[in-house]
């Protein structure tokens, strides 16, 4: 994979208090796009953070239906991966790229 390829796989982080959480058992979420697989997110986060990954975990969040002044809408489709990290590596996802 290209550098360039590294940056589309992975949008964005979860900053969430269960994410926070996480984060104390070597764990870290992302937020990837619907169509990447679990080795595209793994030798992504090895590129771009220089760590080692133990395992991917991955999730899709269905839009759901939301009502705004009478007028009815869904809500994007999301996918999200949870990063095992390995023993003594970790991730400060505060500070960006």
């Amino acid at each position: 994979m290209t550098a360039l390829k590294h940056y589309s796989t992975i949008l964005s982080p979860v900053i969430t208090e269960k994410s926070t959480t996480a984060s104390e058992n070597n764990q870290v979420v992302f937020r990837v796009p619907l169509k990447a697989t679990k080795p595209e997110i793994k030798e992504a986060v090895e590129a771009l953070f220089k760590v080692k990954v133990k395992a991917v975990n991955t999730l899709r969040q269905k839009g759901k239906l939301k009502r705004f002044k009478g007028i009815v809408s869904r809500r994007n489709e999301t996918k999200k991966a949870v990063v095992t990290l390995m023993q003594g590596h970790s991730i400060d996802v505060t500070t960006g790229l």
